[in-house]
């Protein structure tokens, strides 16, 4: 419990918003930006007092938090962050190297002028934060780059279907842009993505796209192998397959 402190700050309230819901997206965004690690153990008692709330919207948010595949309930034991597996990672990136190629392929044919000028400010935008600590920042900068291109690709499916993985993607990226070599990495593969789009030529958006993601999913992969090889994880006790 001690190394929670200081991870989670008290709950501002909004009175346009339930106290359960804030708890809740509030323990969401600490699990998808790693305050919260997989495998650790949630106490309701510690995290009410870290966030200054009583229990129920605690429990009440865990509950959620479960049905959505964050946390997993190991009986007699508790409440747990749920794992990231090396199954999860293939899953979820084998869908989003596909709709990023095609939106990256349709973006190539389809983008004005302005658009690709405004990626390129996204990807300036990036590189002012890529060696800053304020991972908030360079997650939403980085979603931010990849939410144009689907903008770029004029197919709306495309960013709704994207969407269904949104909160698995974000718990991702944030876990592989909390190292340094990999922002540096992906931010070369941005721009390569952009050069590839400024000469309209489909097949090259499209294979440099998904070689980005393939390249974001095999360091993702060597993190979790890394972690799954830890002794003492939840997992270990059961805690299930995570999201």
């Amino acid at each position: 419990m001690s190394e929670r402190r200081g991870r989670l700050t008290p709950i501002k309230l909004d009175q346009y918003k339930p106290l359960r819901e804030l708890v809740f997206e509030r323990l969401r965004s600490a699990i998808i930006g790693g305050q919260l690690h997989p495998g650790e153990r949630l106490m309701e008692i510690q995290l009410a007092e870290d966030l200054g709330v009583s229990r129920t919207p605690v429990r009440e948010a865990i509950r959620k938090l479960e049905l959505e595949g964050f946390v997993v309930m190991i009986p007699r034991k508790g409440a747990y962050v749920a794992d990231i597996t090396l199954k999860d990672v293939a899953d979820v990136f084998e869908i989003r190297g596909a709709l990023e190629a095609l939106a990256a392929e349709l973006a190539a044919e389809r983008a004005t002028d302005e658009e690709l000028d405004e990626l390129e400010r996204a990807l300036i935008a990036i590189s002012e934060v890529i060696d800053s600590d304020d991972m908030d920042e360079l997650v939403a900068r980085d979603t931010h780059f990849h939410e144009l291109i689907y903008k770029a690709s004029r197919n709306g499916r495309l960013a709704q279907m994207t969407s269904l993985l949104s909160e698995q993607i974000q718990r991702f990226r944030a876990r592989t842009l909390a190292h340094p070599q990999r922002r540096r990495t992906s931010l070369k593969e941005h721009y390569a993505l952009v050069e590839a789009l400024r000469a309209r030529d489909p097949e090259l958006a499209r294979r440099t796209a998904k070689a980005h993601i393939e390249s974001a999913e095999q360091a993702l992969m060597r993190l979790v192998a890394q972690e799954e090889q830890r002794p003492g994880r939840a997992r270990a006790e059961g805690a299930g397959d995570g999201p």
